[in-house]
């Protein structure tokens, strides 16, 4: 059985790719509504909603930060579940609790998993160089 951790950050990508592709309802709501349906634990939705809850207070803040790194890439024009994958990133990582190589294995493992292999290298690749930004590492 995987880690709470591990498992709430795919919750947190569910939560959040349904949102990204249902422009307008807010995200909050779409991810109880996710959640519900997939009848999450209440450990799960507690860590999975806190990285959403950052998402929604500095999302525009974090999607600059990103930009920033992926010099070829606007977000708008990546698949939806690596810019998910890359957000949910970039929220943890601004929150500077987890050691910054565990966020990174994590959502490279979340894109190998919802994506593929390349979406994997380009989520690794992006998500080390936000972390050198940001001063993580």
């Amino acid at each position: 059985m995987a880690r709470l951790e591990t498992r709430a950050r795919a919750r947190a990508l569910q939560a959040l790719f349904a949102w990204d592709v249902r422009t307008g309802a807010p995200l909050d709501r779409v991810a109880a509504l996710v959640w519900d349906d997939l009848e999450v634990a209440p450990d799960e939705r507690a860590f999975a909603g806190a990285l959403l809850q950052i998402l929604q207070a500095r999302g525009a803040e974090l999607d600059a930060e990103l930009t920033e790194v992926t010099t070829n890439w606007r977000l708008e024009r990546l698949g939806a579940i690596e810019r998910c994958v890359l957000r949910l990133g970039a929220a943890e990582l601004s929150q500077g609790s987890t050691p910054p190589r565990v966020i990174i294995q994590e959502a490279v493992r979340l894109a190998e998993r919802f994506g593929s292999a390349q979406s994997a290298r380009f989520v690794n690749g992006v998500l080390d160089a936000l972390a050198r930004r940001m001063g993580c590492i």
